[in-house]
């Protein structure tokens, strides 16, 4: 019994250690993190006003947002080129000292995208109808609806380890 253990328990050591590359460590991995949200709470009282400002629960929202990435390296801070997305980026993108790069939707689901960011931790400021979808892409998979129009809260954080895709979603209130 002894003598097969020891046997089991060589065979997994061997295999372990052919799986490795050899002179790579766990730290040699590639990390590529991006961060998705969507704006804060946009003003609502104009329904024909197609490019709104914040309200003052929004502008409170994205600078909890900075403090929710204060301790969180970033590399990038994306938004699209309407107000309520650069303002909800601005306030992280201050405090890191980046600048914003505005992006189209068709790049952040392009492959150019995803080669411009590898190895990064990025942000990325969407819409209700533009952050899960970019989750599913850079996933492969369909496993996000649209968000519900008041949800602002949502986090997507979506990582790659070497080309090994997770996901976590988190409400930041």
């Amino acid at each position: 019994m002894l003598r097969t253990f020891a046997f089991a328990l060589i065979g997994i050591l061997i295999l372990v250690s052919c799986n490795q590359k050899p002179g790579r460590t766990d730290t040699d991995a590639e990390i590529t993190t991006y961060y998705l949200i969507r704006h804060a709470e946009k003003d609502r009282t104009d329904p024909e006003n197609k490019d709104p400002m914040l309200t003052e629960e929004g502008l409170a929202r994205a600078e909890r947002w900075k403090n929710y990435f204060d301790t969180i390296q970033l590399d990038a801070v994306y938004s699209t080129n309407y107000k309520r997305t650069l303002s909800t980026a601005q306030p992280t993108a201050d405090s890191k000292g980046l600048t914003i790069k505005e992006y189209e939707i068709d790049y952040v689901f392009s492959s150019t995208f995803r080669e411009d960011t590898k190895g990064k931790k990025v942000l990325v400021v969407g819409h209700s109808n533009t952050t899960p979808p970019l989750a599913n892409e850079l996933l492969g998979s369909q496993r996000f609806a649209d968000m519900k129009d008041n949800d602002n809260s949502s986090l997507f954080v979506v990582s790659f380890i070497d080309n090994i895709a997770d996901v976590e979603v988190r409400t930041v209130e």
